[in-house]
């Protein structure tokens, strides 16, 4: 990796296909990438065994290799990663940073999304129950989101996270940022859905003494119904077969209409129209 000085990544779930919303910021992560004569990796979240669906991480990578996006270097499987994650889980213990909350699930709802502390004073941190990280210090975390501009958060607002869940498995934050940091990550282009992740990420990459990557966050595709499309809301996969009308779709999501010549090329011609094309900046996305 130090041949470049950016390295993004796209990190899918295994928890179905991808739909078109995904595959739109696969597209535009691939793009910006690309466009800065960067690395653009690969990762399977595979760390909630629970959701996964058996075949799925190969379904991605095959939807992937179809429509064009081909990676740079292995991909990485976080649930080969879990020394990692607990090597860093040590260090924020080591820190006092860590506490055991056994919270039940109907307390937490009636909390409304804002954690009170309420089991804060616990040390025991190897007994069971989930573990959640203080929120000590400054709280405000401020970044400069490269598509939307400055992003201001008080952490407080939701309080101290979990980084290990009551199950026992990993919590998304904590293997993020373990990851991104592992693999050199320079900068982040996803999803605005995941914009609420980004301040506790940010935070816990302060805390663990790791470098942090730029940000920067792309509209969501929503149903007719307004619902952001997802495998959890049945979005349909994007079959490999039309990969051309797929990627047509994406880059019109992502402000860029391909000429009607270019309608039913090859992926490796529209993604080169879109290399050429891609800018910066507030993305004004139309109904793909």
């Amino acid at each position: 990796m130090a041949t470049t000085t950016y390295v993004g990544r796209f990190a899918p779930s295994p928890t179905g296909p991808l739909h078109l919303g995904s595959l739109a910021t696969a597209v535009a992560s691939f793009l910006d990438a690309r466009a800065r004569q960067g690395h653009w990796l690969v990762r399977i979240e595979d760390i909630d065994p629970p959701r996964e669906v058996p075949g799925a991480a190969d379904t991605i990578v095959g939807q992937l290799d179809a429509h064009g996006l081909h990676w740079d270097g292995p991909i990485l499987h976080q649930s080969q990663r879990l020394f990692h994650y607990e090597t860093a889980l040590a260090k924020l213990a080591a820190a006092g940073l860590l506490y055991r909350c056994t919270c039940n699930r109907q307390r937490l709802r009636e909390l409304g999304g804002c954690y009170d502390g309420r089991c804060r004073q616990r040390t025991d941190t190897a007994q069971a129950g989930a573990l959640r990280v203080r929120i000590d210090g400054d709280p405000h975390i401020s970044y400069r989101d490269f598509l939307r501009g400055p992003e201001h958060t008080d952490l407080r607002t939701s309080g101290d996270f979990v980084v290990r869940r009551r199950d026992g498995l990993i919590a998304y934050q904590l293997a993020v940022a373990v990851d991104d940091a592992a693999q050199g990550i320079t900068h982040v282009l996803r999803g605005a859905d995941l914009a609420d992740s980004t301040p506790r990420q940010i935070f816990l990459f302060r805390q663990l003494g790791l470098a942090t990557p730029e940000y920067g966050h792309i509209p969501v595709i929503c149903d007719a119904q307004g619902r952001k499309l997802s495998k959890q809301n049945h979005a349909p996969r994007v079959q490999p077969a039309a990969a051309s009308a797929n990627l047509c779709r994406a880059l019109v999501w992502l402000g860029l209409t391909p000429p009607r010549e270019l309608e039913g090329s090859d992926p490796e011609s529209l993604l080169r129209w879109g290399l050429e094309h891609w800018h910066r900046g507030p993305l004004k996305a139309e109904t793909p």
